[in-house]
């Protein structure tokens, strides 16, 4: 078991992993347990995958297995290259590696052809010529059992010749289907003679022009489970109705062995959609910026967001593995990264509007260096180096010209600390033509580091600074939900339910010197503020970018508890 222990590894038993310790017990499959994660590539994978990918390798991974990671590239239209590579990175970035090189369904289409072909020899299928219409309606519904095509029970040869004639280019797309034949009035809807072979005049990122016949979701699935020697097939609970079709084809078909399907409850999480169309249809109306828009629950946009991959794992556990559906409160990941970074992210100081703040008996020229810990808990962080000077900011937020005891922060006559500085005295303001204030002037006292003043009247709170002439310019980009409501995904248009804040950008911030030459993806406690990271892209030295991965506190309870 590797250090970062998946969640799934080192959490509690569920009932997948105690059905295959049962089975182990029994001494089925060797003893050897066999997994894989099949995305489709024709999307970014989101955080409902993320259960699938920590519950299958986790799986394998604590029954001492493996994991495979394969392509299901059946549909050549919708699939590309830009996809299979973000899959990849993304399973790697959570910390997990497939066993073997990549594997991809379009690697069995040969094989996968062959065994069409002893359906069809078998009487087990036949090549269909209904319309796209009129199959629907042979099909009938969940209240009315099918009708047989009148091409159900054309002989073998012709079946043969018709499927070889879908190979060679004589059909249009649409004109024929190679049809498993199984029962027209079966109550599920899927035994209902399903396609096996559709027609797709279409080049595939992986076989070119090779083939213009692919094989459905359905037929491949199973079977390239069981070349690739998969034990467990492990679904989400959708499929759960396919899954008879899913043993039909292992039972008539000379596979080299048998694999299980297991069905759990997907991961649904609320104010957000993982929709690929309605994903597809926010990226392509520019509604954000891109697959990896930090609003995105892509699992690209959650790492450029600042989640960690532990913060993931984690929240994979927390939530278990059921078998039914249910909705995850979106406080749940919040709480996950915001207790990881809790304890491991480094502290620092950012003003997002800045107010200067003049020290008035202060020396105009000099520079203090004062010190700081990198974390309040963490000896194993280095410390920070503070520039002390004249002029600092501080939030405008922080000041007031008067205010009643409940404000404890900055007030004209009032004293408050410099966090990891001096305590200072509000004495004046300066205002502009239209009365806005544009600095306050004040006092310190330079006895007052790490200690409180001699007269014993300490100050009311502490506020956060940084130098002025010192400190470094920021681009700070503050991220919330993307959608105002719980159930974006239901009734309305889902641009309706749209946060119209779900992206501040602030660009005059200040930020610590140090904090503008950190690596892209550092993450930081703003302190007083939020959790931050350098963006993985924009961040650069000299131009410091960085995106608010969640606040201190959850601020969306205070909202829904208001409204």
């Amino acid at each position: 078991m590797t250090d970062h222990a998946s969640s799934e590894a080192k959490g509690g038993n569920n009932f997948i992993r105690n059905m295959i310790a049962e089975q182990i017990e029994r001494g089925e499959h060797s003893g050897e347990v066999v997994t894989r994660f099949p995305p489709e590539p024709n999307g970014y994978l989101h955080i409902g995958h993320a259960k699938s990918i920590c519950l299958n390798f986790g799986l394998a991974e604590y029954f001492g297995g493996r994991c495979r990671l394969r392509f299901d590239d059946t549909n050549p239209e919708k699939e590309n290259q830009e996809y299979i590579d973000s899959i990849q990175a993304d399973v790697r970035w959570l910390g997990f590696e497939w066993d073997g090189e990549v594997r991809f369904t379009s690697e069995y289409f040969e094989t996968l052809h062959g065994y069409a072909l002893y359906l069809i020899e078998n009487g087990d299928a036949y090549v269909d010529e209904l319309s796209s219409a009129q199959a629907r309606e042979y099909r009938g519904d969940w209240n009315t059992p099918g009708t047989d095509s009148p091409f159900r029970n054309r002989s073998v040869a012709d079946n043969l010749a018709a499927f070889e004639k879908m190979r060679a280019g004589g059909f249009a797309e649409g004109e024929a289907a190679l049809r498993a034949k199984i029962d027209m009035a079966a109550g599920n809807m899927n035994l209902r003679d399903p396609i096996i072979y559709r027609i797709r005049h279409a080049a595939h990122h992986q076989t070119g022009s090779t083939w213009c016949i692919y094989p459905s979701y359905d037929f491949a699935h199973g079977q390239s489970d069981a070349l690739e020697g998969v034990t467990h097939s492990i679904c989400t609970l959708e499929f759960e109705d396919h899954r008879p079709l899913y043993n039909w084809f292992l039972e008539h078909l000379p596979v080299p062995c048998r694999p299980v399907q297991t069905e759990f409850g997907r991961l649904n999480l609320n104010y957000t959609i993982t929709s690929k169309r309605k994903l597809k249809r926010l990226v392509d109306e520019d509604i954000v910026d891109g697959w990896d828009d930090p609003r995105m629950p892509t699992l690209a946009g959650i790492r450029r967001r600042g989640y960690t991959p532990a913060s993931i794992r984690n929240f994979c556990d927390t939530i278990g593995v059921s078998r039914g559906d249910g909705v995850v409160d979106a406080t749940v990941l919040e709480n996950a990264v915001r207790e990881d970074l809790n304890d491991n992210a480094a502290r620092a100081m950012c003003v997002m509007d800045p107010l200067k703040l003049v020290i008035t008996n202060y020396p105009e020229d000099a520079v203090e260096t004062l010190s700081a810990a990198g974390h309040p808990n963490r000896d194993d962080l280095p410390g920070r180096s503070l520039p002390f000077t004249r002029e600092v900011f501080i939030e405008k937020e922080d000041f007031r010209e008067e205010a009643n005891k409940k404000y404890k922060r900055l007030v004209l006559g009032k004293r408050v600390r410099l966090r990891n500085a001096y305590v200072i005295e509000a004495t004046d303001v300066v205002k502009d033509d239209r009365g806005e204030i544009v600095e306050v002037h004040c006092t310190y006292d330079p006895d007052t580091l790490g200690n409180n003043p001699a007269d014993g009247v300490k100050p009311k709170g502490v506020i956060h600074w940084v130098s002025a002439s010192q400190g470094k310019r920021a681009l700070v980009r503050q991220y919330d939900r993307l959608f105002a409501v719980e159930n974006p995904g239901r009734g309305d248009d889902v641009l309706d339910n749209l946060n119209p804040v779900s992206l501040q950008v602030f660009a005059g911030c200040w930020i610590e010197p140090d904090l503008a030459t950190v690596e892209p993806e550092t993450r930081v406690q703003f302190e007083r503020i939020g959790y931050f990271v350098a963006d993985r892209y924009d961040h650069a030295p000299g131009a410091p970018v960085f995106n608010r991965i969640v606040p201190l506190r959850d601020t969306w309870a205070k909202i829904e508890a208001s409204g």
